[in-house]
């Protein structure tokens, strides 16, 4: 009785602190700006179904993918179990679903294989992370914490598995034993290898599973509080971001009506001024931002295949995708913090542009959507990168040499080049 109140009071504290942790999450993507991404439900659920579920852009690099995908199944359906470890632990039951005979047998000899993929998986990532040193996953941006994030979920899940699979085989001796309470039930494919490590005693057996027992639920458990704090909250916020990716032209500008219409008043003074309530035109912080961005920033994974393929990058420019969606999360992590701390927003002399990040990075981009193109879950750093540079052009006035230089000629000469308009088509006697 008394393990079974433990185990009901942690699984009631970490639901509870989870919920907290989310709730905030929640709320800082509220704090951007209102978009519809809504419509279309057919269309969005078509792409939830194939990009999040199906991986179908993680198959742009097949041994990644592959891995990818047995860590994906693996720890998806192995934690079905979690059904029967809560009944058991809430009802100090064993193996309480073994009643379905045969069934269940098939479910523990899958979850055993589908174990031991998850944990020959992490093993070579860690490896690929730390040893062969993939240049993608060993830039500069995922120095110190996130570096040590991701090989700490990465050996959480090693060590999960190992101890899944050193209960099952302590409880497949238990029952070769006929040790009361351990019924001969289920199928042990992989943890048969490892009845030979297993002591004779029945009480060292008992201990041994009973403890793997233990970990692998307070660690799952543990780990459901660490995703929102996590790069790895992609498990969760994966299926919804590509629920509500952009169905337009990757390169429309969603504030161009606004703009437009501002434009036009102030060169007509008959117009009437623009209804509605003046904005800010472009990006400067994160709150000028739309949730769907905020989304995006919360949704990404750091693996940085949007930073591999960007030419900017390639080149040994500044800029790098992945870090334009890390700065984001950050900043507003940090706005939250602000408004938890003093009930409402104050200003801390910071934002999003030049304190996270530099003008030079975003005056690097090409504009190509190749990040956009390569994120396998549709996440979408170019809408910000755009944003930040009209804020620069639109609010401040300010632009890099070269941009001036072309936005002049395109006034004066209809051109980006510095003809006048009557010689723009000489090209054409060539």
């Amino acid at each position: 009785m008394i393990g079974q109140l433990i185990f009901t009071i942690l699984l009631i504290a970490a639901g509870f602190f989870f919920y907290k942790n989310a709730a905030k999450i929640y709320r800082n993507i509220k704090l951007g700006k209102a978009v519809d991404r809504f419509d279309n439900p057919t269309a969005r659920l078509k792409t939830m179904l194939l990009v999040a579920f199906g991986q179908k852009k993680m198959f742009k690099r097949p041994i990644a993918a592959i891995l990818h995908l047995f860590v994906y199944v693996g720890f998806c359906i192995i934690n079905i179990e979690m059904l029967e470890i809560v009944i058991d632990g809430i009802f100090g039951t064993h193996r309480v679903l073994s009643f379905m005979g045969g069934f269940y047998d098939f479910l523990i000899y899958s979850f055993e294989i589908l174990a031991f993929l998850v944990l020959a998986s992490c093993v070579i990532f860690l490896i690929r992370r730390n040893i062969l040193k993939i240049r993608r996953l060993n830039q500069s941006e995922l120095n110190h914490w996130p570096k040590t994030d991701a090989n700490l979920i990465l050996v959480t899940e090693i060590l999960l598995m190992t101890a899944f699979l050193f209960m099952n085989a302590a409880d497949q001796k238990l029952q070769l034993l006929s040790h009361a309470h351990y019924t001969a039930v289920g199928a042990f494919p992989i943890s048969t290898a490892l009845l030979s490590l297993m002591p004779t005693s029945i009480d060292s057996l008992i201990f041994i599973e009973r403890f793997c027992w233990w970990f692998h639920i307070v660690g799952v458990l543990a780990f459901l509080n660490y995703l929102p704090i996590s790069k790895h909250l992609h498990i969760v916020l994966a299926f919804p971001n590509t629920y509500f990716s952009k169905l337009e032209p990757k390169g429309k500008f969603e504030n161009m009506p606004a703009v437009t219409a501002e434009v036009k008043a102030m060169l007509d003074p008959n117009l009437p001024p623009p209804s509605g309530e003046i904005s800010r035109f472009g990006i400067k912080d994160a709150q000028d931002l739309t949730w769907k961005n905020l989304l995006d920033a919360y949704t990404c994974t750091e693996c940085g295949r949007c930073t591999s393929a960007c030419p900017a990058n390639i080149t040994g420019k500044l800029l790098s995708p992945r870090k334009i969606m890390m700065d984001t999360r950050d900043r507003i992590e940090e706005i939250g913090k602000n408004i938890d701390t003093n009930k409402s927003f104050v200003d801390d002399g910071k934002s999003l542009l030049d304190t996270y990040i530099s003008r030079e990075e975003i005056w690097a981009c090409t504009s190509c959507n190749a990040c956009v193109e390569q994120c396998p879950v549709n996440i979408n750093p170019l809408e910000i990168i755009i944003g930040l540079r009209q804020y620069t052009v639109m609010e401040e006035s300010q632009a890099p040499t070269s941009i001036n230089t072309m936005l002049s000629n395109m006034e004066n000469n209809g051109a980006p080049w510095k003809y006048a308009q009557a010689d723009r088509a000489n090209w054409t006697n060539q």
